[in-house]
């Protein structure tokens, strides 16, 4: 009896998980869980000062319930504002995605010293800050003193607009927009690239397989995550993008360039109806939210389609 009392102890003492290693789980979680509750406060407050007419210049506030959002989305303000967003962000995206993917595939296929000097060069539009950027764009482009305005000079264009211009403001913000970005997206593809499996091309290539044929049926297939990926990170970035456009003209010239997020502070810190404001941010919110939750999807569809889990 003593004997299977003292065995079954032993085993219990056996089964008791240390305190560590019962925490453990939670220490590994608790940094999402901060940075989740950290980013939900203010989410959650903006909700709830969208709902009322607090500004800076009175000390006290009142709930106005869904006067705001009725008043901002039945204003023509909010309408042009959205299609700048919109415009913008879908064609410097674009340009920015056809070219990344084009350059990662040149160094790619080249793979020798230029291309590997190419890709260290290539990388510094990254490392410089889009506000940086946009002022050494303003200057390079100066109608007095600019490199390009003396280099379009030798073809016989002078005094061109650029952001001074309504009809050409908007190239000007996504020409900077591009020479900042497209290095980020050349990276991502490039990496997809590199990643790719070798034996499909070599057999392709003793079937003789043509350059397009292997491009359209087995690179652009098995590239595609990669292509998703960039396509996610830098949408959701243009389509709030804010430093490059108030860099250049503040939104202008007139109302040219105010999207959503320009839209936003001006009402916010310039006007200062703070709730007012904050309902132009959550619309872009929720648009970005829908646009995400799209192309997560359709990533996910196609790394299983790559990895032959289907048709």
């Amino acid at each position: 009896m003593n004997e299977q009392k003292t065995n079954s102890t032993a085993t219990e003492e056996l089964n008791v998980v240390p305190f560590k290693t019962r925490m453990l789980p939670y220490l590994i979680v608790a940094p999402a869980l901060i940075i989740t509750i950290g980013i939900m406060i203010p989410f959650v407050m903006a909700i709830f000062f969208s709902l009322t007419n607090y500004s800076f210049r009175m000390p006290t506030y009142k709930i106005v319930w869904f006067r705001n959002w009725i008043e901002i989305l039945s204003s023509a303000t909010f309408w042009k504002a959205a299609w700048v967003t919109i415009r913008y962000g879908f064609i410097s995206t674009a340009v920015e995605m056809l070219l990344g993917m084009g350059v990662a595939i040149l160094l790619n296929n080249l793979n020798n010293k230029f291309s590997k000097i190419m890709r260290v060069a290539l990388i510094f539009p990254l490392m410089v800050a889009p506000i940086t950027a946009t002022i050494v764009w303003q200057l390079m482009l100066n109608n007095s003193v600019g490199i390009v305005e003396k280099f379009l000079n030798i073809f016989g264009v002078y005094n061109f607009p650029w952001s001074a211009s309504p009809s050409t403001a908007m190239l000007t913000a996504i020409m900077i927009d591009v020479w900042v970005n497209t290095s980020f997206c050349m990276l991502l593809v490039l990496a997809g690239l590199q990643s790719l499996p070798k034996s499909p091309f070599e057999s392709a290539k003793i079937d003789g397989g043509s350059t397009m044929f292997n491009f359209r049926n087995l690179t652009l297939p098995m590239l595609k995550p990669s292509l998703y990926i960039a396509l996610l990170f830098r949408l959701m970035a243009a389509l709030q993008e804010y430093a490059i456009i108030f860099g250049l003209t503040k939104g202008g010239p007139g109302d040219t360039l105010m999207n959503l997020s320009l839209t936003s502070y001006q009402n916010g810190f310039q006007f200062q109806k703070f709730g007012f404001a904050l309902p132009y941010i959550l619309v872009l919110w929720m648009f970005i939210n829908i646009i995400a939750k799209q192309i997560v999807k359709r990533q996910r569809a196609a790394q299983r389609q790559a990895a032959g889990l289907e048709e």
